[in-house]
């Protein structure tokens, strides 16, 4: 078992992309990386490239979607290590292309729900024992300013005439979870807070990864910036509730 003075942290969706940078980053501050990905050709290649660079990190299968994978992967990690410091729930896609809310289909939001809203809770309840074990403990969900209600419903913001109604609904669902998983876990010794990263040159939401970066659209290196930021606070920092980017607090 690892000595628990290492932190440990598992980041979902971490084999590409704000999550893989956000590997490498807290790999090089000295925290124990555990890839969560779904593809293990990705995830396994991510690993080596981590290892190569003198990172400690480890591959766990884990498709947020499968209840099945999620209870193996917390199986795996209580028998390899026996705590969880910090999560990182960062796995997410966006299929909605910001059709009409009065066509979008029910099941492409539902796609959207599975990934960034119940992978996100299942993935958490199963590693609230293990993140007890490691206390004091982080829960960071990646969120996005697209979900904020606030920014959403001011006519004075860039996201007022924005409509991705699966999307923009399941990230304020995921606002909310952080909001109720903070308040029950306060007494745990665990915070929990959301992260916008922002609009970031990576491949999600099915945006070529090789294609030039529009005006605005940042590095992934900023992209990931606040989440590194948020999980490199020391451990017994009571920061929780909140949701933040780089340039500061969100409205909810």
């Amino acid at each position: 078992m690892a000595e628990k003075k290492t932190v440990l942290t598992l980041i979902t969706g971490a084999d590409k992309g704000i999550g893989f940078a956000t590997a490498q980053a807290l790999g090089k501050k000295g925290q124990h990386i555990l890839i969560g990905s779904r593809n293990q050709e990705r995830g396994e290649k991510a690993v080596e490239q981590l290892n190569a660079a003198g990172i400690k990190a480890d591959f766990i299968q884990l498709d947020v979607t499968d209840k099945a994978q999620i209870t193996a992967a917390a199986d795996k990690i209580d028998a390899d290590y026996g705590y969880l410091n910090i999560l990182i729930n960062n796995a997410g896609i966006a299929l909605d292309h910001h059709q009409p809310a009065s066509k979008l289909s029910t099941d492409t939001i539902r796609q959207d729900f599975d990934v960034n809203y119940f992978g996100l809770i299942d993935v958490t309840q199963a590693m609230i024992p293990l993140l007890k074990a490691g206390k004091p403990a982080k829960i960071i969900n990646v969120s996005s300013n697209m979900g904020s209600m606030g920014l959403a419903s001011d006519p004075s913001s860039r996201f007022y005439k924005v409509n991705s109604l699966g999307y923009q609904s399941s990230k304020a669902s995921v606002n909310f979870a952080t909001i109720i998983f903070s308040k029950e876990l306060a007494t745990d010794d665990i915070t929990v807070n959301s992260v916008n990263p922002g609009w970031t040159a990576t491949g999600f939401g099915g945006r070529p990864e090789d294609a030039p970066a529009p005006a605005g659209m940042q590095d992934v290196a900023t992209g990931a910036a606040q989440i590194i930021k948020m999980a490199s606070l020391p451990m017994d920092d009571k920061t929780t509730g909140t949701f933040t980017e780089n340039d500061g607090t969100l409205p909810w």
